[in-house]
């Protein structure tokens, strides 16, 4: 069980790490295509053409058409959630560096997160805001703050 929750940890920080990437690449591509809603577009448009390979290729996956009929409209949120994500880091990296922009994405997602967490939101098993939490987000927003000094 160790070994297994070490490596989704791997893989989660691994993730983590392409997202800078990610940003610096979209940001580049909206400067030679129009601007960072265009880079965003295209970015999820290429996606989009690499999950459906992926799904046609392996024929792992079925749609599940009731689930989706019946599934209320704010699920489908995440899309735009990821449109407005990527089309404002592409613009704002350039502005405030890689370093700041990330410190404030994920001090933002941990705030978020707790209150998430906090509340049992979206189905989530329910884990109190404690001292410890609260002095983690206080560090991490410290952090933010040396970064965006120094």
């Amino acid at each position: 069980m160790q070994s297994r929750l070490f490596i989704l940890m791997l893989i989660t920080a691994i993730t983590g790490a392409i997202l800078p990437i990610q940003a610096g690449i979209n940001a580049k591509l909206g400067k030679v295509s129009g601007g960072a809603v265009m880079a965003a577009f295209i970015s999820f448009l290429v996606g989009t053409v690499f999950l459906a390979a992926y799904l046609l290729l392996t024929r792992k996956h079925t749609i599940q058409w009731n689930g989706i009929q019946s599934a209320p409209l704010w699920l489908f949120a995440g899309g735009i959630i990821g449109a407005f994500y990527v089309a404002i880091i592409t613009f704002i990296i350039p502005t405030l560096g890689t370093a700041l922009t990330f410190a404030l994405i994920i001090a933002g997602q941990l705030l978020a997160a707790m209150v998430i967490d906090h509340y049992g939101w979206l189905g989530m098993s329910v884990q109190e805001i404690s001292a410890g939490r609260i002095i983690g987000a206080i560090l991490l927003i410290a952090g933010v703050i040396l970064i965006r000094k120094y």
